[in-house]
């Protein structure tokens, strides 16, 4: 992991709070935000970090930014502590946050862009190639001269990615950054991402309630609750832990009894010829549609993959 871009070794984050115990009385309790997560991400991977509301998801990124000092544990991100070299680490990185803007809220995007070029002190003609190839493949060219103010929630966060890049970062850390959006914003936005990370190597970080956002970008997820990694590995390992199944439709010629006898598979669901069986997303659907075809009159059957949020549903249960 020492060789991996972004290294957390056993991170914590551990707020104090005060709880009223009494009319007059308040109990000063600990609240640990992120317990001791370990993990790498080597350069040009593109990772999903997802987990329920108050997971430690935001805390973790807001660590790796430097906004926030981890209470325990190592923290590097190229090789940089993000809490005591932050300044250094703001030209190495860029962030999305979907329910903030870095934009400035009354001038135009141009003007928000130009103001960003001397923060970041990016040459004239980097700064130019950045902003016409971002412009293009978001559509922005029409919004340059419309205030912030102006910009729906879809146009402003592709103003806001777009932000975040002009000085070529490393890594992009996205929190949420699809939130709000319509079908064709998320669209857009997804497949920038996902030339942005094949063209440019950029290492993604992504955070976001919209799984199909990791089905379409990450090969990798880690999966993040009361402050835990309970997953990290492969998209369709998910499948695997949270014990899921896929479902195999099967219409017959007539209306029969539930199948039964089926070695790994068990009736669901029966509606006059049509009926349901469930079987391990793991196992192979082909000696059980064998063993249908063979003992019943089939006409046509379809196997149905295991939504995403029900096998992450299953998990944060269990957890």
């Amino acid at each position: 992991m020492d060789g991996d871009f972004i290294v957390l070794e056993d991170l914590e984050k551990v707020f104090h709070v005060r709880i009223r115990s009494g009319r007059l009385r308040r109990e000063r309790r600990e609240v640990r935000a992120v317990d001791g997560i370990s993990f790498g991400v080597a350069r040009g991977e593109m990772v999903g970090y997802i987990g329920p509301n108050g997971a430690g998801k935001s805390t973790t990124i807001k660590m790796l930014t430097g906004i926030l000092t981890p209470s325990g544990g190592r923290l590097r991100v190229a090789g940089i502590d993000p809490a005591r070299e932050r300044t250094r680490l703001a030209r190495r990185i860029g962030v999305v946050f979907g329910q903030r803007t870095t934009l400035w809220w009354d001038l135009p995007l141009r003007d928000s862009y130009a103001l960003m070029r001397r923060m970041y002190r990016i040459p004239q003609a980097r700064f130019r190639e950045n902003l016409e190839r971002c412009v293009e493949l978001l559509e922005l060219g029409d919004l340059l001269e419309v205030p912030v103010r102006q910009l729906s929630l879809g146009q402003r966060m592709r103003g806001d990615i777009t932000a975040a890049l002009l000085h070529d970062p490393d890594v992009l850390y996205l929190d949420e950054p699809t939130i709000g959006l319509d079908v064709v914003s998320k669209s857009t936005v997804r497949r920038f991402l996902s030339d942005l990370n094949a063209s440019q190597g950029t290492t993604v970080l992504l955070t976001t309630h919209d799984l199909t956002d990791i089905e379409q970008l990450c090969k990798r997820v880690m999966v993040i609750d009361h402050g835990r990694l309970m997953y990290d590995g492969a998209l369709a390992g998910l499948h695997e832990v949270g014990e899921s199944e896929r479902t195999l439709v099967v219409d017959l010629e007539r209306e029969l009894p539930p199948i039964e006898g089926i070695e790994g598979a068990r009736t669901v669901r029966t509606e006059g010829p049509r009926q349901w069986l469930a079987f391990p997303a793991s196992a192979s659907a082909a000696p059980i549609v064998s063993r249908i075809a063979d003992g019943y009159p089939l006409v046509d059957l379809s196997v149905r993959e295991p939504a995403i949020e029900d096998v992450i549903a299953r998990m944060y249960g269990a957890g």
